[in-house]
């Protein structure tokens, strides 16, 4: 599902009128934690998924995480592959005629995490200079960013910091999840890859980026990478939802423990006036 320059107001309203969310495709489904490219660079080096998260799956305590729909931005230097990436994984296919992106493109995408269903919304932002100002007003409430380089152009790494300063304006660097992807592995010798893998990985640390390398044209790593973008996703977002539950659950149990029955009779007068 492709929608193109789609305003933010209408895109409320899309979001909300989608009250019935498309199945979740058989090659969709998370059973585990998909492990990560590189243990250097790495967001979580953990085998598995956070136990409190294993256990709220199991006990169907994931809250409003199956209905809400994830917001990731993909940002980078014109021409390094941002469609291209997005396309063989969403599409699974290649354009071997580049079109640059304009404005903004996004795709929707469905999975099923540890049985619970969960949605992707991925932004392809475009990377020509004259319309970043447009594509930077869709940067916010973003919960993971992609910053995408081509492994064979040393300036576009160079250039992820800046495209990472901008997308930061827009959202709390405290709670969205960084990911830098080099592309266009495919053309890159392993001697050149290796010296650009360095820097790369230096970048990712100085960041706390998790860094992967790609490559659309042969599809190698597109699928671990994005599996991997929605399980931590997906497990930021049912540990936010347990931490908001978790709250009020302690109020209940400060109250049923209480030694002094004054306790139970203050709540009752307070449930009785604001009735009123």
């Amino acid at each position: 599902m492709l929608q193109r320059g789609l305003p933010s107001s209408r895109l409320r309203a899309h979001g909300s009128a989608m009250s019935v969310l498309p199945p979740v495709r058989r090659d969709r489904v998370i059973p585990a934690l998909p492990q990560c490219f590189s243990k250097d660079a790495a967001l979580h080096t953990k085998d598995s998924f956070h136990p409190k998260v294993k256990t709220a799956c199991q006990e169907q305590r994931t809250g409003t995480v199956g209905f809400k729909i994830s917001k990731v931005i993909v940002v980078g230097d014109l021409a390094v592959g941002k469609t291209c990436l997005i396309n063989r994984f969403c599409k699974d296919t290649f354009d071997k005629n580049y079109k640059a992106t304009i404005g903004v493109d996004f795709e929707m995408e469905r999975f099923e995490v540890l049985g619970v269903p969960f949605s992707l919304q991925l932004w392809d932002t475009a990377g020509q200079e004259r319309f970043k100002c447009i594509a930077s007003t869709y940067y916010r409430g973003a919960q993971a960013i992609i910053i995408v380089f081509d492994v064979n152009d040393v300036a576009s790494l160079a250039h992820a910091k800046q495209w990472l300063e901008d997308a930061l304006k827009e959202n709390d660097p405290a709670t969205v999840l960084l990911f830098l992807v080099g592309t266009k592995k495919d053309l890159s010798s392993p001697a050149q890859y290796l010296l650009i893998e360095q820097d790369a990985i230096t970048l990712a640390k100085e960041i706390k980026a998790e860094y992967w390398a790609v490559s659309a044209l042969t599809g190698e790593n597109v699928k671990e990478f994005f599996f991997r973008v929605a399980s931590l996703t997906f497990e930021a977002n049912v540990l936010a939802e347990l931490e908001k539950s978790g709250s009020r659950r302690i109020g209940d149990v400060v109250r049923i423990n209480s030694s002094s029955s004054n306790t139970y009779v203050t709540s009752k007068k307070k449930q009785a006036s604001c009735c009123q």
